[in-house]
């Protein structure tokens, strides 16, 4: 093991760590991450000289993370400093190159320190601390609004398209930490995914969700988690639109963009027959009313029935100049699809959906599973 090697890596990110600390008080979460991308790229630069020997790599961190956590903590442990390798790995790009220098913007002092020892030119942590937002940004580049918590979560997403589209929705939607990981774990990409073609999916990656039909609008399972409801025969739909209600923040982070409370409950009635509209929201995007009815059984045709019922009411007496055509969906924990197929048939297709719903966090088998079903339902009737 070569010592002098070893500290010169240690001083290089010893020097790094320092010039961090100066900048907290201008931006405590980007200073994070780009120190955390500099580490990374420190290690993995001196592993790749001495590649050939056997655990070369393993025993740098191991000395790194002994000497750095004497001095800074138990956030630079081993294991924190193996995840710190994989960030840099996963992305390369999170800092912009150009030719013939190393990482741009690094702070005076850092620059002095690593110019000295290695040759490369870097300057000013101030300014990449300034990290750019708007139609320059790109999934895999650096952005403010990203902490390292972000980044630490999405280094669990393996694939590049599923981690490039929640990059998107955590800066468009504000998410926290806690708001990304549970995307990531009720699978968003993957149910988004299920009607889109090879060219939809490639949007998602670099558009993130976007919404141009009513068919953009619904996900199939619905995942509802949050209500803390338990799975029972037993529950009744009072209960589960009470729960919706009561969570209703979430339920709408879970319905996605664009839906905004209207009514719940809402009275219809018929020459005399009276009906009652479980929950009515109103798409900011589509600008259409949406009517959700719940049945915590299997889907009946009659079911799909009486939401045509509410939807053509609406079209004709609740829809004004400039809202689009009402759309309908109904949530319930099974349904036969061919029943749904043949009820609707092709036209109501487009206004009345029918999606399940999930009281716990599924599985990411069970969701696979879920979700190979909708497509073949989805192939059938493009066969139809």
């Amino acid at each position: 093991m070569n010592l002098r090697k070893h500290s010169m890596l240690y001083r290089r990110v010893r020097k790094i760590l320092e010039s961090a600390r100066a900048g907290v008080a201008r931006s405590v979460n980007t200073t994070q991450v780009v120190a955390n991308w500099l580490i990374g790229r420190e290690i993995v630069e001196e592993e790749q000289k001495g590649r050939a020997k056997a655990g070369y790599g393993e025993r740098i961190m191991r000395d790194l993370a002994k000497k750095i956590s004497e001095e800074y903590g138990d956030g630079y442990s081993l294991t924190n400093l193996k995840l710190i390798r994989k960030f840099y790995l996963t992305y390369p790009e999170l800092i912009a190159f150009t030719k013939g220098h190393a990482v741009r913007d690094l702070s005076l002092e850092a620059h002095q320190a690593i110019t000295a020892e290695k040759g490369h030119a870097m300057r000013g942590f101030s300014s990449i601390l300034h990290a750019r937002r708007g139609k320059s940004w790109k999934p895999g580049r650096l952005h403010s609004n990203l902490s390292w918590t972000h980044y630490r979560t999405l280094l669990r997403v393996d694939k590049d398209a599923a981690r490039a589209f929640y990059e998107i929705e955590a800066l468009k939607n504000d998410w926290v930490t806690r708001e990304l990981e549970r995307q990531i774990n009720s699978l968003l990409y993957e149910r988004l995914g299920l009607s889109r073609d090879k060219k939809g999916l490639m949007r998602l990656a670099v558009k993130g969700h976007e919404v141009r039909k009513p068919a953009d609008v619904f996900k199939d399972p619905i995942v509802m988690e949050f209500l803390g409801l338990p799975e029972s025969p037993k529950l009744v739909e009072t209960d589960l639109e009470q729960a919706l209600i009561n969570n209703l923040q979430s339920f709408l982070l879970e319905l996605g963009k664009g839906f905004a409370f209207v009514a719940r409950q809402e009275r219809l009635t018929l020459e005399g027959d009276h009906f009652h509209i479980d929950l009515v929201f109103y798409h900011t995007l589509l600008k259409c009313y949406v009517l959700i009815d719940l049945k915590t059984g299997k889907l009946t045709h009659q079911d799909i029935g009486q939401l045509q019922l509410y939807v053509n009411y609406y079209d004709r007496e609740r829809r004004t100049k400039g809202d689009g055509p009402t759309l309908g969906l109904i949530l319930c924990t099974d349904k036969n699809d061919a029943v749904v197929r043949y009820t609707l048939g092709p036209e109501h297709a487009k206004k009345i959906f029918t999606g399940r719903y999930r009281l716990h966090l599924p599985t990411v088998a069970e969701l696979q599973t879920e979700i190979r079903r909708e497509l073949r339902l989805l192939r059938g009737m493009e066969k139809s």
